[in-house]
């Protein structure tokens, strides 16, 4: 059995509390700093990295004296908000060290339930690996309350994978992976070292709680697993402690739990577009674009749409239409309805100066979209 992180290109590594704060008595330089030298050797390999970590609110109550962890919402902003500056702070010396510039992006649910802050996040993300710095995420605990919260980071590094269409999402734990049963407890339980996200099974073996100094436990690292496979993602749960587990898991070494998905990641979003039983809006296309799309499979440019039927925003699934009516594909726009129709029929070179800006020179970029 290979690591799946061997042939991924785009990876998701979260790493939790107890491991960045070498379990709650400080940020562990020396282990951010393996992880930083790690990550700038998969970058030499061509692989794209964005780093979920976990660890403000524990460093926050470091440096606060809290002796465990506050129950109190607003002193557990107050914990992220004092933590984040020393988060950061260390994991732009590790990543300089190797000449890698790195960038603090802060997530709430909100932010991932909000179709347009959605696509700013993902274009954000996307646009951050494109100039070769490594994203480093952590939910916003200094303005999250209980309803918009994740809960935990391996949901939201699940959520990142989902966000940017990533590979593999790689979760770092103070655990050796998923066992048949608790290994404290159960001197027979085994290693599971490989399984299917989303299998019923792996949950009912992943109960417990985490550390008194995190909120995820196994369970919430399946359940990540699980909820990063709908986009396809693999994942793996690995002892964050583990000599070089990075490199070793990027040349092919099978190290801890590795969670296959069961449907590819285009195939997915496709899947995901196609079930679409109402779209938001439909574009009519003249018949150069109409060929371009279904037998060359090329990108829908503004200049082959002929008219926009509906309101939609930028983001949304909308059907691509014949000028006889037949539906030819739907896809995701890349621009708001209003927009479409001020730069349809325009080249693309013109769409910044229509506009103001550019998202793309594509409506829909043939990534994003599925021919029915």
């Amino acid at each position: 059995m290979n690591s799946v992180i061997q042939k991924a290109n785009r990876i998701i590594i979260k790493v939790g509390s107890s491991l960045v704060t070498n379990d709650g008595r400080g940020l562990d330089h020396a282990a951010i700093a393996r992880w930083a030298a790690q990550i700038s050797a998969l970058r030499n390999l061509g692989k794209e990295v964005v780093l979920v970590s976990s660890g403000a609110i524990a460093e926050g109550m470091l440096r606060l004296r809290f002796d465990q962890r506050p129950t109190d919402v607003h002193e557990l902003q107050a914990c992220a908000a004092v933590g984040q500056m020393g988060l950061a702070q260390i994991y732009e010396t590790s990543f300089r060290a190797h000449g890698l510039g790195t960038a603090q992006v802060l997530l709430t649910h909100a932010d991932l339930a909000d179709r347009e802050r959605y696509l700013n996040a993902r274009s954000t993300l996307t646009t951050l690996l494109r100039f070769g710095v490594v994203p480093i995420i952590n939910e916003n605990d200094t303005v999250v309350t209980d309803e918009i919260k994740f809960g935990d980071n391996d949901t939201l590094g699940a959520l990142v994978a989902n966000l940017i269409e990533a590979d593999a999402l790689v979760i770092l734990t103070d655990q050796k992976g998923l066992f048949s049963a608790d290994p404290r407890k159960d001197p027979a339980a085994y290693l599971i070292a490989e399984g299917k996200a989303g299998d019923p099974s792996l949950e009912a073996m992943a109960g417990g709680a985490g550390s008194s100094l995190g909120r995820g436990g196994m369970l919430t690292k399946i359940l990540a697993a699980k909820r990063a496979a709908r986009s396809g993602a693999d994942t793996v749960i690995a002892w964050g402690r583990e000599d070089d587990v990075l490199t070793r898991l990027a040349g092919g070494e099978a190290i801890g739990t590795q969670l296959l998905a069961q449907t590819g990641r285009t195939t997915a979003r496709k899947q995901w577009m196609s079930d679409h039983l109402h779209t938001a809006g439909k574009v009519v296309l003249d018949a150069g674009a109409v060929a371009k799309l279904s037998k060359e499979g090329k990108s829908l440019l503004p200049i082959g749409v002929v008219e926009v039927r509906g309101e939609f925003g930028r983001g949304a699934v909308i059907t691509c239409l014949s000028e006889d009516g037949t539906p030819i594909a739907r896809g995701i726009s890349n621009y708001t309805s209003s927009e479409a129709r001020r730069i349809m029929r325009k080249p693309s070179t013109d769409i910044e100066t229509i506009l103001g800006f550019l998202e793309g020179p594509e409506l829909i970029h043939r990534d994003n979209m599925v021919l029915i």
